[in-house]
């Protein structure tokens, strides 16, 4: 069944497969966000001790979802993942670092004599919702901007600038896209925090949590409206109709307008962000999370999903555009997709594990007394 597609249709399904990873990804990063929030929402030892542990259920979730990311783009688009972490290693090693000083941290933050001390695993869990998160959205922001590459007749990647991908960080949409990102986490992990937490000892917390997620919100929404307004007006590269690769003038608006699905997701993702604030500062819901995480998944569909269709390029080159990767010349072959296609069919049996441990770990609010024999 599968094999009978053309190799057009298993790219574009597979790059929809890459861009749910990507959406789901940036929802996770909730654990990020609630990190950033021990410096300047948690007030006692108690209140970090309870985000500390809150958190620690989850981050796992968050890395292997990065992993399974990085993993599918290698098997489904290998030009896309050689050229991208073979030329612009700097960012991803800095990312990748930050995530290791993450599991790090959870692991030894309370173990006895540890030489850092409880202080300095904290501060790697700042710096990975924060460096990480940004890093992780000024390097999304070259599949809209251009990364500087060229690629020669045997697809070897020379990358063109001396900062190998740090310099993405220093263009205003990369940026913005980055900083949006973070201030998103930020909200989310309030959000998430707000409907985990038993906040019986520690009540003053709980309103903390929700003034947080409140002002991270307006933050968000500044950057949020330099993207967009950035999105409409900016040029962006694409295959022109004599197949060269050319910038073409309000690409992204143009492809924005060609799939009224594009608009629909977006509309319905930011009204439930915004919707999730609305409910969590000024009704007392807890369950913001959930509006606020769907609205994250749908946005972050529309992100990927405007650079990888419409005969758009996913990664131009700012340097030698006719090399920039496309979802067409970036991909696997028709067998290699085919079988990871039958492959995939086990997505829905693992979705179904996770949500059946989340549960489980999420079946009772966590309270310090749960932390007497263990905690991070």
């Amino acid at each position: 069944m599968i094999e009978n597609l053309e190799l057009a249709t298993l790219q574009e399904i597979w790059w929809i497969l890459i861009a749910t990873l990507g959406a789901v990804f940036l929802f996770l990063n909730f654990v990020q966000g609630g990190q950033t929030l021990l410096f300047d929402v948690a007030k006692t030892e108690d209140e970090k001790t309870l985000i500390v542990n809150s958190l620690g259920r989850k981050w796992e979730l968050t890395f292997t979802t990065l992993v399974t990311f990085g993993g599918a783009i290698f098997a489904s688009f290998p030009k896309l993942y050689s050229t991208s972490f073979g030329g612009a290693y700097w960012v991803w090693t800095i990312i990748l670092f930050s995530f290791i000083i993450q599991a790090v941290s959870y692991e030894y933050r309370k173990k006895p004599n540890n030489f850092l001390g409880q202080k300095g695993y904290e501060s790697f869990l700042l710096i990975n919702g924060v460096v990480g998160v940004l890093l992780i959205g000024a390097a999304v922001g070259t599949f809209f901007t251009g990364a500087n590459f060229k690629l020669n007749e045997y697809n070897f990647v020379t990358w063109t600038h001396s900062l190998r991908g740090l310099e993405a960080a220093f263009n205003y949409f990369n940026l913005s896209l980055g900083l949006f990102l973070v201030f998103n986490a930020r909200v989310l992990g309030a959000q998430y925090l707000l409907n985990n937490l038993d906040f019986n000892s520690v009540p003053e917390l709980e309103d903390r949590l929700r003034k947080s997620t409140f002002m991270n919100f307006l933050i968000e929404l500044v950057f949020l409206l330099v993207v967009l307004v950035s999105l409409l007006v900016m040029s962006g590269y694409g295959v022109a109709e004599n197949g060269q690769i050319e910038l073409m003038s309000y690409k992204f608006a143009g492809n924005l307008i060609a799939n009224p699905l594009n608009i629909i997701l977006l509309l319905i993702g930011l009204g439930l962000v915004i919707w999730s604030v609305y409910i969590t500062k000024f009704k007392d819901a807890n369950n913001g999370i959930w509006f606020g995480g769907t609205g994250t998944v749908l946005v972050g569909l529309v992100v990927f999903f405007l650079v990888g269709f419409n005969n758009s390029c996913i990664y131009p080159s700012l340097t030698h555009p006719q090399t920039s990767l496309t979802i067409y010349n970036a991909s696997s072959t028709h067998y290699t997709l085919t079988v990871m296609t039958y492959v995939a069919f086990l997505i829905p049996f693992v979705i179904a594990y996770v949500a059946y441990v989340w549960r489980a770990m999420d079946l009772r609010k966590l309270s310090l007394d749960d932390l007497k024999e263990k905690a991070y």
